[in-house]
């Protein structure tokens, strides 16, 4: 019996050789696989992308805050600092301008923006992703002249 196969096995390995659609049952497994996949990695760059923007905004806010000096403290005796009020409002301003929302605090050397936006995740919806909430947090202090 060396070499060969008893008989009762026969029946079995015959119907483990054929193929009967198995190729097509793996080949919609690996469809399934390949669009969750595209669907993960597209839904992962757009929130890599969200936050990247959610930063950009909080910089740009803080630096329109930061243009805001007090011009009499810096004519009188060339003191550079800012005018808490106006440099608020300008940073709340490019904020609502730019759809987002956020904190301002603003010391005479130096102005802090926390911006928080919303950003739309189509690929991730079907996942109970909609959207990501991103907040990020940037500073800013005036500069005579230009920058070095």
């Amino acid at each position: 019996m060396t070499g060969s196969r008893p008989r009762c096995w026969q029946p079995l390995l015959r119907r483990l050789r054929r193929d009967d659609g198995m190729a097509t049952v793996w080949m919609l497994y690996t469809g399934l696989i390949v669009v969750v996949l595209a669907g993960v990695v597209l839904g992962g760059g757009v929130v890599f992308g969200a936050r990247t923007h959610g930063y950009d905004l909080a910089q740009q806010a803080a630096r329109a805050g930061a243009q805001e000096i007090d011009l009499a403290a810096y004519r009188t005796n060339g003191t550079l600092r800012l005018d808490p009020a106006r440099a608020a409002a300008a940073a709340n301003r490019f904020l609502a301008a730019a759809g987002a929302t956020g904190t301002v605090a603003v010391t005479a050397a130096q102005i802090t923006v926390t911006a928080t936006s919303q950003q739309d995740t189509p690929m991730l919806a079907g996942f109970g992703h909609p959207t990501v909430s991103v907040t990020a947090t940037a500073s800013a202090t005036p500069v005579a002249g230009p920058p070095p």
